[in-house]
C-alpha cells in the first residue's frame, strides 16, 4: 500500500504526464510501433471505380486497373459497360464519378448542367469505317440509301462521318443512321443487318479479320490525331478527393506512355478485361502501328472547340460551351513517364 503522500503526488504526476503523451502523439492512428518511432502513419487504401467500354480508345483504363491492383494507395478498378447510356445514367445517377465517355456526350452532358469536367484524352485515332466485304462502296457517295451504325448520335464517328459527306456532296438524308453498341456491330454487319459502321477497335478489325467487311477508312486518314473519347470525373469528386483525381490522371498518362511502347504487352493485359481474343488486340494494336496512339493526350482548348463547334452544326449541342467551363488541366502530370507493369503477375 502506498501510504506517502510524496510517492502518491509523484506518480500522479507521472500518470498526468504519460495521459499528455498519448493525447499528442496519438498511437492508435499507427499500424505498428515501428511507424510510430518513424513518425510514419499508415495510410488507408482508397478505391475508386472508373467506367469504361471495351474499346482500345479506352485501353489505358484497364492497364490501370491492372497497375494499381497491389497498389498501397489508390486503387482504380475499372467497371465495364457494353454501352454509353448506361454510362451516362451511371453518372447521372451519382454511382459513377469517374469514367471515359465520347467527347460530344461530355460536352452534352455539361449543357445539360451535369457537373462534369475533361480531365484527360483517352488515345488519338483507333477508329475504323468498316463495309461489308461484298459491298463494292469505295467512298461515302457509294453508300447512299445504305445503313451505317454508330456508336452514339454523341459520339466523333458522327460528327466526322457528316463532315465527310458534306466534302463528298452526300445529302444528310441519303445515309439512314442507326445507334448500336460497339460490341454488336460486327455481328450485325455479318448478318447483313447494317451495311457499314464507324467504332472504335476492335470492333472494326473483328469483322476485318473474319472476312465480313473491310476498312474504308481509318480515322487518322481522315482526321489526323483524331480524338474520340475522354477522361471525364465528377467537380464533386475533384473537390472532395482531388488528390485522388491527381493520381488517377497520372496513372492514366503513365499507363498510355507505356502501351504505347509495349504493345504485345498491353494487349496480353487488356484482352481479359474487354472479353476478347488476344490475338484480336494485338493486331489492332500493330497493324498498322500507328492504328491508335496513347500518347499526345493533354486536351487542348482548339481540339475541343473544333469538336464543340462541329457538334453545334450537327445540332447535337444546342449552344458552344466555354472550354474554362469544360476542361480541368490541373491534375496532369509535368513530366509523363511509363508506368512500372509487370505483365508475368
Amino acid at each position: 500500500m502506498l501510504r506517502s503522500p510524496i510517492t502518491r503526488w509523484m506518480l500522479g504526476v507521472f500518470a498526468f504526464v504519460a495521459v499528455l503523451g498519448l493525447i499528442r502523439f496519438k498511437p492508435w492512428h499507427y499500424g505498428s510501433m515501428r511507424e510510430m518511432l518513424s513518425g510514419k502513419s499508415k495510410q488507408t487504401r482508397q478505391e475508386l471505380k472508373v467506367g469504361y467500354l471495351p474499346v482500345t480508345c479506352h485501353l489505358t483504363c484497364p492497364v490501370t486497373d491492372f497497375a494499381t491492383r497491389t497498389s498501397t494507395t489508390n486503387r482504380f478498378e475499372s467497371q465495364r459497360f457494353t454501352d454509353f447510356p448506361t454510362v451516362v445514367e451511371s453518372v447521372k445517377g451519382g454511382r459513377l464519378d469517374a469514367t471515359f465517355m465520347i467527347a460530344p456526350l461530355a460536352m452534352k452532358l455539361r449543357e445539360q448542367g451535369v457537373p462534369v469536367k475533361i480531365v484527360y484524352l483517352g488515345h488519338r485515332d483507333g477508329s475504323t469505317v468498316i463495309v461489308r466485304k461484298d459491298l463494292p462502296a469505295q467512298s461515302l457517295r457509294d453508300l447512299r440509301g445504305k445503313t451505317f451504325a454508330i456508336p452514339s448520335k454523341y459520339s466523333n464517328q458522327y460528327l466526322v462521318i457528316r463532315k465527310l459527306m458534306d466534302d463528298q456532296g452526300v445529302g444528310p438524308d441519303e445515309i439512314r443512321f442507326i445507334e448500336l453498341p460497339p460490341p454488336d456491330m460486327p455481328g450485325a454487319l455479318a448478318a447483313h443487318a447494317i451495311d457499314a459502321y464507324f467504332v472504335g477497335e476492335p470492333y472494326a478489325a473483328k469483322a476485318e479479320l473474319d472476312g465480313s467487311g473491310r476498312v474504308l477508312y481509318h480515322a487518322k486518314d481522315i482526321w489526323p490525331h483524331f480524338i474520340s473519347c475522354v477522361l471525364v470525373v465528377t467537380e464533386k469528386l475533384i473537390r472532395d478527393r482531388p488528390e485522388v483525381v491527381r493520381d488517377l490522371v497520372r496513372g492514366i498518362a503513365e499507363s498510355g506512355e507505356w502501351a504505347d511502347g509495349h504493345r504485345l504487352e498491353a494487349a496480353k493485359v487488356v484482352a481479359p478485361y474487354f472479353r476478347q481474343d488476344e490475338k484480336l488486340i494485338r493486331y489492332v494494336l500493330t497493324q498498322p502501328p500507328d492504328r491508335v496512339s496513347y500518347r499526345m493526350l493533354t486536351p487542348t482548348d482548339a481540339d475541343l472547340q473544333k469538336i464543340n463547334d462541329m457538334a453545334v452544326k450537327a445540332g447535337i449541342l444546342e449552344r458552344p460551351i466555354a472550354m474554362k467551363d469544360l476542361i480541368d488541366r490541373q491534375f496532369i502530370p509535368l513530366e509523363i513517364k511509363p508506368a512500372n507493369i509487370d505483365v508475368g503477375h
